[in-house]
């Protein structure tokens, strides 16, 4: 079964700069759609970005220009990079495979503050 494990959340600045992993077990990435999404303390679980298999992506508007979506099906991960943050970016980040989202990670955490 397929496992994934975020990591790269931390404590940064506004205007500084963040870039997830999330890397996979028990089974390939190559053929699901892989989503991150966000939940932010008294949220709802919000999309933040998609990539399929073939390479397209798709960005929540509030993150376009901002945050890019990456992945790399042969160390089987999938990448979030994240810049000129906010203070409204401050969420715990997941990522998901499959479209909806079968499979989900345990999250990891950032914190956006001075």
């Amino acid at each position: 079964q397929l496992q994934l494990k975020e990591s790269g959340g931390g404590l940064v600045q506004p205007g500084g700069s963040l870039r997830l992993s999330c890397a996979a077990s028990g089974s390939t990435l190559e053929s699901y759609i892989m989503g991150w999404f966000r939940r932010a303390p008294g949220k709802e679980r919000e999309f933040v970005a998609r990539i399929t298999d073939g390479g397209r992506i798709i960005y929540a508007d509030s993150m376009r220009g901002r945050f890019t979506i990456s992945r790399d099906n042969a160390p089987n991960m999938v990448f979030l990079q994240m810049n000129n943050l906010e203070p409204e970016d401050a969420a715990v980040y997941y990522c998901g495979a499959g479209y909806p989202p079968q499979y989900w990670g345990q999250g990891t955490q950032v914190t956006v503050s001075s």
